[in-house]
């Protein structure tokens, strides 16, 4: 059985837990700490969760909404840590006393209960890596950066059941905010984060029978609004909006469970 639970998902900070169970074992991986440690420890304990249930991290890219208080998580619980070559240099790779692991595209990270496997995205990161998750029966694609679709990100979504999917900005709110006209570019380049419409997009191209859970994240604080990210991919579904789950920036989401494949 697998399970995810948005932490929170945005600028302030993006954390996900994505759980595996294969009989008695129960396995955790974090995906992305970009929260501080106390913060974390609170929104764990609403998951029913504390520090050492965590059993694995996995670090996307090295931009601080996603790196957050990572290094200090694993030496403080012995929890071993994967990321990019790319990322650990951008971090200034700083000592993990051992718990470092190295991730490629395409490499499976087996946990036990399931396996993660990483791939490439274009964003504007050294070598930013996202998720497919899977226990073998269910699959979870977890993809919170990038600029837009490349066909190897579509690939790997291809059969997955359940999505945390980027829906970061609405172009007409971008363009009417307050935002400097360089951070406007990078936000709605191609390496920057996808607008409503691209996301529906995405999930035109990777819609099977069995993607029966969707959810939008990483939602603009400013350039966004839920019921839009709702609208544009329920849309893009055949669903109600009410069927699309948005991840707070701040609370995320409640637990969810992977459809069975």
């Amino acid at each position: 059985m697998l399970r995810f639970r948005s932490l929170g998902s945005g600028s302030s900070g993006n954390a996900t837990v994505v759980e595996g169970r294969s009989g008695a074992l129960v396995q955790r991986l974090l995906v992305d700490c970009g929260l501080g440690l106390r913060q974390l420890q609170a929104r764990l304990g609403l998951a029913g969760l504390a520090l050492d249930q965590i059993d694995a991290l996995f670090v996307t890219h090295e931009h601080s909404d996603h790196i957050g208080c990572a290094r200090a998580l694993a030496l403080r619980e012995r929890i071993p840590v994967w990321m990019s070559a790319g990322t650990y240099a951008a971090l200034g790779e700083p000592e993990f006393d051992g718990l470092l692991h190295l991730a490629c595209d395409g490499e499976a990270i087996d946990l036990g209960s399931f396996e993660a496997r990483p791939f490439t995205v274009p964003h504007d990161a050294r070598e930013p890596l996202q998720l497919r998750c899977s226990d073998g029966a269910s699959h979870l694609g977890v993809v919170t950066d990038l600029g837009h679709a490349s066909d190897h990100v579509l690939r790997e979504l291809a059969g997955c059941h359940a999505l945390l999917l980027e829906s970061n900005h609405d172009p007409e709110l971008l363009e009417a905010s307050r935002y400097p006209a360089f951070l406007k570019r990078r936000v709605g380049g191609a390496y920057g984060h996808l607008a409503n419409a691209a996301a529906a997009d995405i999930l035109r191209a990777v819609c099977h029978p069995g993607l029966q859970c969707v959810v939008g994240a990483h939602l603009s604080a400013q350039n966004n609004r839920a019921e839009l990210v709702q609208a544009a991919l329920a849309a893009a579904m055949g669903w109600s909006p009410s069927d699309i789950g948005i991840a707070h920036p701040l609370s995320g989401t409640d637990w969810l469970s992977v459809p069975l494949g």
